[in-house]
């Protein structure tokens, strides 16, 4: 939930990313971070990247699992605010529950999704159900153009998205946007693809790929191999735009996702869970999520109280003492 940045890529893994290199590919490697505090679950981010900032509108990206429900006190996420922005919630295995300031609660399960377009600010929290024995899945953010930031915040919570059949032994489900003949009824605000991919060991799937967009292909699982380049588990192969397929396959049982995108051309600040223009806007939404917060369920107006959820809302991490710079899709260089 924090705008920290991917570990810089260590020696056995320069040999992985030089690979990728070769094949026209980078390889973004994730770091290990704790969601929710030092004893929660911990998941690997890989968006924003040391490089990478975005695919497409797709600007943050945490890999988790698959984790043992008896052994962690799993996803636990009081009530916290976002602006500018739209969250979704994809699970291979297990079960999380959103309840928001709207009024909206949903259980997300494998095969369904979360979807809360925060808009101009909305307070949620998250929590892995009792009856879950593995949590397994990915948590994904897409920033919102300057025109839509001020918009109304909103839930869709979905219990199935279409399926098709990509070659033998490996499977898409279409999350968002239009793949292989099925199409997605979510609402995006941007040129937008999201598709999970199951493979059964051995198999492989040729991935006819929009020459406008640029795409990733996101390990959930060990075994996934992207053009002969093999992809760690929460890591992205990133191809730029005017690729026309990727070969992805499958050395064991494995799950991927496919993002994609119209590159997106703003440059935004994002801090913390806001996203905004400059540095004064996002320090604005901070400060109102403190005083909301430490003024009680009395005065919320911007952010609003999660539906029946008691717990004490997290409170925002102070802001640097240096100015945030807006930044694009793509570290600058030189």
């Amino acid at each position: 939930m924090s705008n920290d940045e991917a570990t810089i890529v260590e020696t056995s893994e320069q040999a992985c990313a030089e690979q990728a290199v070769a094949a026209g590919l980078e390889l973004l490697l994730p770091r290990e971070v704790p969601l929710g505090g030092p004893r929660a679950m911990p998941v690997l981010r890989v968006l924003p990247n040391k490089h990478r900032h975005f695919i497409g509108a797709w600007c943050f990206a945490d890999a988790f699992g698959p984790t043992p429900m008896a052994e962690r006190p799993g996803m636990d996420v009081p009530p916290h605010p976002h602006t500018g922005l739209q969250t979704w919630s994809w699970l291979v295995d297990g079960a999380i529950e959103h309840r928001d300031s709207v009024g909206f609660t949903h259980t997300v399960r494998p095969g369904g999704l979360n979807i809360m377009t925060a808009g101009r600010g909305i307070a949620h929290s998250e929590y892995s159900t009792p009856d879950a024995e593995v949590l397994h899945g990915v948590q994904l953010w897409t920033v919102l153009p300057a025109h839509e930031r001020g918009r109304e915040p909103w839930f869709d919570g979905l219990d199935a998205v279409p399926a098709v059949a990509l070659a033998e032994g490996v499977t898409g489900s279409v999350f968002v946007g239009a793949y292989a003949g099925a199409e997605s009824t979510v609402g995006a605000y941007t040129p937008l693809l999201g598709v999970e991919l199951r493979l059964v060991g051995g198999s492989e799937a040729r991935l006819d790929l929009r020459g406008d967009f640029e795409h990733g292909v996101l390990a959930l699982t060990d075994g996934v191999t992207v053009d002969d380049v093999p992809v760690p588990r929460g890591a992205i192969a990133y191809a730029a735009p005017g690729r026309e397929a990727l070969l992805v396959s499958a050395s064991r049982d494995a799950v991927a996702i496919l993002l994609g995108g119209e590159p997106f051309a703003e440059e935004i600040v994002m801090f913390w869970n806001f996203i905004g223009t400059d540095h004064d806007e996002v320090q604005a939404a901070r400060d109102e999520w403190m005083r909301e917060r430490d003024a009680g369920e009395s005065a919320r107006p911007r952010f609003g109280t999660v539906v029946d959820d008691a717990a004490l809302p997290l409170a925002a991490p102070r802001l640097p003492t240096a100015q945030l710079l807006p930044r694009g899709r793509a570290k600058r260089r030189g």
